[in-house]
């Protein structure tokens, strides 16, 4: 039996839509079609009146579900912790992120993403974001010095070799590599981002150039624009194609910064999470020397730095819209459709469209409540 859903406004990624109805066959979008247009025979009915539905949110960048912490915990038990607990707040794809930190630890984390990626086709987890270890230590912002360090071929090709097909996107210190070593990576098919780096302008316009295609939390563990040396935000913002995830939280950036972006990136800027952890329980987090409290929305480790984001994509949605200025239909297109576009997943989720799976975000006028919503 097919599914219906009518009565909501529609934001398909494209347009807004009124007065249609969403049909689902086997967990498909099989049709979007004008409310009389639509036969209730042989159909199931859900009446979202009043209520706004949109595709999924997308994170490409997150560290922790509601208990686990990936890097420390490289477990399926902590990926399906991430994805859980992030579908309860309407995000229904995630790219778990581990940090840096030793070789045995990041091939440990592969296999788990591989595995629970076989054994759970359908659940929404695309594969794995890998940030670092290859940074600069100049900006490694909270990732432990210990293990921030400089590559070599011997450990990407390792690493390229067990992430083929998992590893979606690598947060890299461009400027660290050599040509042969950035053209190593650049062939494996790994979306390359640059990320925790001390480039000059020039350099990460080389970068860019050579084909990485995104940044790391725009404006955090970056060089800055000036008006002498533009840095890494600078070349960001120069180069039309690169896409820029940001951390939507008046934390990580001001929102006046974020505004600024958004006029300049446009299409290319998209939310992330960036969280450490889903939600407020872990409210002390220690592995190793890596220490953070939670306090008024933030975490942050003893000497007072932030130390990670503790938002959720419907928080940085809210904020977009109520902080910063943006459209409600802009800022659930930086949820959706331009996440899928930065990672090259757009042709199969972040819009309501034919053919794409039928997993929803449902929410208010007002944007107080996001739900998930998905029908197989």
């Amino acid at each position: 039996m097919q599914t219906a859903i009518a009565h909501a406004t529609i934001h398909t990624g494209t347009q807004i839509l009124e007065n249609h109805t969403i049909i689902i066959e086997n967990g498909k979008i099989k049709a979007i079609e004008p409310i009389e247009n639509f036969s209730h025979e042989n159909t199931r009915t859900i009446d979202l009146a009043g209520k706004h539905i949109a595709a999924g949110f997308i994170d490409t960048h997150i560290n922790g579900g509601e208990k686990y912490y990936f890097t420390q915990y490289p477990t399926e038990e902590t990926i399906q912790d991430i994805y859980e607990s992030s579908l309860a707040l309407g995000t229904t794809h995630v790219l778990p992120c581990l940090i840096t930190s030793p070789l045995e630890n990041i091939l440990k984390g592969i296999e788990v993403t591989k595995n629970y990626m076989q054994k759970n086709p359908d659940s929404g987890v695309l594969g794995m974001h890998l940030e670092g270890p290859f940074l600069n230590l100049a900006k490694r912002g909270a990732h432990l010095a210990a293990y921030v360090r400089k590559p070599t071929n011997a450990e990407l090709e390792e690493i390229i070799r067990y992430g083929k097909n998992v590893i979606k996107i690598m947060t890299i210190a461009a400027e660290n590599f050599t040509e042969e070593q950035l053209d190593l990576l650049l062939e494996s098919g790994i979306k390359l981002s640059l990320g925790h780096s001390n480039a000059t302008y020039k350099q990460a316009q080389y970068a860019y150039r050579k084909g990485i295609t995104l940044c790391t939390h725009l404006y955090n563990a970056m060089t800055q624009m000036g008006h002498r040396e533009p840095g890494v935000v600078g070349a960001t913002f120069d180069n039309a194609e690169v896409y820029a995830p940001i951390i939507m939280d008046g934390f990580h950036c001001d929102y006046a910064a974020a505004r600024i972006a958004y006029k300049i990136k446009k299409d290319k800027l998209f939310l992330i999470s960036d969280a450490l952890f889903v939600g407020d329980k872990v409210t002390h987090f220690q592995w190793e020397e890596f220490d953070a409290y939670l306090k008024d929305g933030q975490y942050r480790n003893s000497e007072g730095n932030l130390a990670g984001a503790a938002i959720s994509m419907a928080d940085g949605l809210r904020n977009a819209v109520q902080q910063v200025g943006i459209s409600t239909e802009e800022a659930i297109k930086m949820a959706t459709i331009r996440a899928a576009q930065a990672v090259g997943m757009e042709q199969s989720i972040g819009q309501i469209a034919i053919g794409f799976p039928a997993k929803f975000v449902v929410f208010d006028e007002a944007l107080h409540h996001f739900e998930p919503l998905l029908i197989s």
